[in-house]
Order: C-alpha cells, then sequence, then structure tokens
C-alpha cells in the first residue's frame, strides 16, 4: 500500500490528540459504540468520534478515524441518494452528520461477498465450525477462507445491546421485528447497494468484502438508510491486485480496514472475556488511521484535508453552532 510518509508523522505526532468523548454544546446526548448522537426536535447530531470498537467493546482510540468516518459515509450518501433516499441534511464538521429523526429497524442488514471473519458471528467462523444453513441461506461444501461467494448474501442480525445474533427473513418477522414488506424492501436496499459499493470499490483497486446497512423509516413514510454507509467501520476492504496472489500463497488478503487490529487483539488475549485488554501499539494505532486516510483518497478520489485536531469538542461546537 502506497501511503505518504508525510501522513505517518502527522498521525504520530497526534496519537493523544483524539475525540474519545464529546462535550459539544447540543441537548439529549445518547453515547453509541463509536458515535455519540444528540437528539434535537426531529433532527440528531451524529458525531464520530475516534472510538476503535470490535468484539463488542472499544479496543482504542485512532486519530482522524472520526473525520474519515464520517466523510466517507457522507461521499457514499451522496453518491447513492439517487438509488435510495437517505437521511443525511448536512455535515456541518469532519466528524458531525446532521441527519434526519427516523424510526430505525431493530435489524442489521449485513450483506458478504466473501467468506471469511475472525468474529463468532463471521461467516468463516460458523463454516468452518461445521454450519452449512446461516441466516436462512445455504452454504456449498468445500469453501475455503476469504473465498468469493457466487453471489452477495444477505446475513441479517439483531441489534442486541451487548452481541448482535444473526437471524433469517423468518425469524425477523415472527419476532415482529419487521413487516414482510418492510423487511422486502430492506433486503432489496441492501443488496443493490452493496453491488454498487463493489462495482465503485473495484473502479477504484478495491474489494468491498462485506458490509452493514442500518435502515429506517422516515418522518414522511418512506424507508431510508441510516447511520453510515460503506465505511471502513462498518465495510471490509481488500486491496484487488493482490488478492489472486496472495490466496494462491496461503496468506491472508491485504485489508485496508479494522481487520488487522481485530487479528492482533485476538491473538494477544481474549476479546470476549478478559475483564481489561492490552494497550493497542503506538506502530498499530499509526498503521490504522493511516489505512484509514488511504481508503478515504481511493474511494472518494481527493485528496484527505486534515483537519485541526488540537481542539476537536471546540472546534465541533463552533461548527455546529454556527450550522443550526
Amino acid at each position: 500500500m502506497n501511503i505518504d510518509k508525510k501522513y505517518y508523522d502527522q498521525i504520530q505526532e497526534n496519537l493523544k490528540n483524539t475525540l474519545q468523548d464529546t462535550k459539544i454544546n447540543a441537548p439529549n446526548k445518547k453515547v453509541g459504540k463509536v458515535r455519540d448522537a444528540y437528539f434535537l426536535e426531529n433532527q440528531v447530531l451524529m458525531v464520530s468520534t475516534d472510538r476503535q470498537s470490535a468484539f463488542d467493546r472499544v479496543l482504542a482510540a485512532i486519530p482522524y478515524k472520526g473525520a474519515v468516518l464520517n466523510l466517507v459515509s457522507a461521499w457514499w450518501f451522496e453518491q447513492t441518494k439517487d438509488m435510495f433516499p437517505n437521511h443525511l441534511i448536512s455535515v456541518p464538521d469532519p466528524n458531525v452528520s446532521l441527519v434526519e429523526k427516523c424510526d430505525v429497524f431493530p435489524v442489521e442488514f449485513v450483506v458478504r461477498g466473501y467468506i471469511t471473519g475472525t468474529t463468532d458471528t463471521s461467516l468463516w467462523t460458523v463454516y468452518n465450525g461445521g454450519a452449512r444453513e446461516y441466516c436462512g441461506n445455504s452454504l456449498p461444501e468445500g469453501l475455503k477462507k476469504n473465498d468469493r461467494l457466487g453471489e452477495p448474501m444477505l446475513t441479517p442480525t439483531t441489534k442486541d445491546k451487548v452481541h448482535d445474533k444473526p437471524v433469517s427473513k423468518e425469524e425477523i418477522i415472527a419476532l415482529g421485528l419487521m413487516r414482510e414488506d418492510e423487511f422486502n424492501v430492506a433486503a432489496k436496499m441492501s443488496l443493490d447497494l452493496f453491488r454498487y459499493g463493489q462495482k465503485t470499490a473495484k473502479e477504484n483497486g478495491l474489494i468491498l468484502v462485506d458490509t452493514k446497512y442500518e435502515i429506517g423509516r422516515g418522518e414522511d413514510g418512506q424507508i431510508k438508510l441510516v447511520d453510515e454507509i460503506h465505511t471502513p467501520d462498518s465495510s471490509r476492504y481488500w486491496i484487488e491486485k493482490t488478492y489472486e496472489e496472495r490466496i494462491a500463497a496461503g496468506e491472508e488478503p491485504q485489508n485496508i480496514d479494522k481487520e488487522f487490529l481485530r487479528l492482533w487483539f485476538a491473538k494477544n488475549c481474549d476479546p470476549y472475556n478478559d475483564e481489561k485488554l492490552p494497550e493497542a501499539p503506538d506502530d498499530l494505532v499509526v498503521e490504522l488511521s493511516a489505512r484509514y486516510i488511504l481508503l478515504y483518497e481511493l474511494i472518494t478520489g481527493e485528496k484527505f484535508d486534515f483537519p485541526n485536531i488540537e481542539n476537536i469538542n471546540q472546534r465541533i461546537s463552533n461548527n455546529v453552532e454556527e450550522a443550526l
């Protein structure tokens, strides 16, 4: 991966300048794993922090990660707005999106193009454990880790506060999480957006491996894409030109997302069960930040404009007040 050395220097200098807890002048704060939300009357300020999560917990703080996450998502929302409606209103700050308040369905629409992963709900983990049916999908014998699937596969999960649980369409409807007509619209949105994402990624030398979508209903009654789209937090990306060669050599694909951070924690501790986790090494944090920035540039075709992060909360507050 060809990453400008200046980026590493810039990130190294700002290892301590990360947005981990937001303190802006807005009401009704709700803290998520990686985002903080401030609920206004019929809008929401979604603030992307630098918190990095995996294995259902926060692992580290990655400089510039929140800005990349927010700006990549905003770019994809703009590219796909004519395909399906989404909740984005404006981007008043690199870390902030002002969005329409929607009633979000309690289901995450996970779409997979390859069989891979390290978590206990990943497709490869369950397949390697012997399962051949997953979320209503049948899987053939003989698949190897990191193989491409014949067609993108929809594998929804519940949005559990502790740990997401894979579910089929029939289970979603039986549990009353969605009506069948709502599910059908959301499933089409997810698969169409994923195919578009794969096509766009390929044009930029990337493979969009898998992703997740959140979908809700706006106050106007329309079903809309919400939360984020095709970010390095919600998606897995590989470098296309080295994929075949690395698979043939029995190596992991060259990734450009947080998978290598997952792999480091999986190797050095039990991230699901250990009460205290080791600190991610600085070089790992710097590398992940640089990969996030590279992904932004590859996807958008634009240079990343490093925002001032010496006092992020003050910068965000000023920009939000101006926008509102």
